[in-house]
Order: structure tokens, then sequence, then C-alpha cells
């Protein structure tokens, strides 16, 4: 996991891509194994979170879209890139034709059938199984129940920002626009707040677990940021524009 992650982080800009890798291929591939007709993910990341809006209006989908929104094409090169063996790919490397032949999965999200509210979603989570929130906001937003369980994430809605120019507090503000918590005016003050924080605390956890320098690790950010969006000024990347 940790390689794959090194190397997504590398070729897609993706910080934990190997996990995400993981929890397409190695459930499809265990649904296959174990003749589940029928996968049900949580959210629909891609419509809840800011995304492709393809899925929206349909139920399920299948392994061909999985490859091409989740994990942006090209999975299999960052695989292969690796160096990792088959078998130790078995789980990353999703059914081929013949694995797939007379299996008719169907693919979806529980989102698809319920509104997603990850405030409600964290109320039953921390009544009745025991989530407890982090002592202060997360990293670049201003909740403190989501998300907080690893260090990664921090970095991916990092990229996310320099990428796409909008970040965590964007990205949570519009959940809370959407279950009518807050008004647009309130979101853009936390926006212009919280948005785009480079984070700085977790610095030396990402160079130690991707096995980079600070220069290999700069290097990688800067190859996947959107410079019509950014400038650089004293090593960190800075918008050219401003949320209203």
């Amino acid at each position: 996991m940790q390689i794959l992650n090194r190397q997504g982080f590398i070729e897609k800009g993706f910080p934990y891509y190997g996990w995400l890798t993981a929890i397409q291929a190695g459930v499809v591939r265990l649904a296959v194994n174990l003749n589940i007709p029928l996968l049900f993910y949580g959210e629909d990341g891609e419509v809840e979170y800011g995304g492709s809006t393809e899925s929206k209006n349909r139920a399920v989908y299948d392994i061909a879209y999985m490859k091409r929104i989740y994990l942006e094409g090209g999975h299999e090169k960052v695989l292969r890139s690796s160096g990792l063996s088959d078998s130790e790919l078995y789980f990353f490397l999703f059914p081929n034709e013949t694995e797939l032949a007379g299996k008719d999965l169907q693919i979806t999200h529980w989102s698809y059938f319920e509104s997603w509210d990850p405030y409600r979603n964290y109320l039953v989570a921390k009544e009745h199984c025991g989530l407890q929130e982090a002592d202060a906001n997360n990293t670049g937003t201003f909740t403190n129940f989501s998300q907080n369980d690893q260090a990664l994430y921090s970095l991916h809605t990092y990229m996310m920002y320099i990428k796409f120019g909008f970040g965590r507090a964007t990205q949570d503000a519009g959940i809370e626009i959407r279950r009518g918590a807050m008004t647009r005016d309130q979101a853009v003050n936390l926006v212009r707040l919280y948005d785009g924080h480079y984070p700085e605390e977790y610095l030396e956890t990402y160079l130690d677990y991707y096995q980079m320098n600070q220069n290999e690790f700069d290097a990688v950010i800067d190859r996947w940021v959107n410079k019509e969006l950014f400038t650089k000024e004293n090593g960190r990347w800075r918008p050219l524009f401003t949320v209203s």
C-alpha cells in the first residue's frame, strides 16, 4: 500500500491512490470470487464532494466507470511502475474478462437512494459507534469530525486545491449549504479563512512515508499545480483568484 500510494502521488498527484485502488479493485475481486451480485458503497464522492456528475441520476455503474472516473484512467500503469509482482498486486488489479465471464455484478452507492448528510452520519457514529471528534479543526477546514483518522487526506485536499482551485473548506461549505445549515455568505467567509492550507504540520510524516526529501516532495507538488490559478511566492503556491 505504501509503495502504491507513493507511486500514485508521483504519477497522479493523488496521495493515497493505492488505498483508492484497493477499495475499488479489491472489493470487486472479492465479490466476483464469492459470487456476490450486488456491491453497495457509501457516498458517491464525485457527486457529493465535487467532480463528475455523470452517475448522479443513475443507480448502478460498472467496472469501466470505476477505472475511468474514480481511478482517473491508467491505474495499471501506476501499479506496474511500482515494481511489485502480480501476486502482490492481486487485490489492486480488477478481475480480467475471463474471471468476469458469466458474472452479473451490480455496483451502486447508498447516497443514490438516501440523501447523504455527513453531519447526520457524524451524530449517529458519535452516539452509537463511539466516534470521537478531533480536538481542533481538521487541516484546511472548519469541521472536526470527518476524515480525521489519517494524515494523507490533508495532503489530498491540498492537491485538490492546487489542481482545481477549491479545497476542503469549499467542499465542506458546499455540503453545509446543501443541507440548509449555512448561507452562501457564511460559506465564502469560511472558505477565505481556511481553504488552501499547506499541511505543514504533517510534512515530516509525508517525507518519511513517501521516502522522499524535501526537494523531491516539492517537485511532485509543483508538477501538479494549475499555474493559471496559482503563482509561487516564498516557496508556497498562492492563488491568483479571490473567492467571492
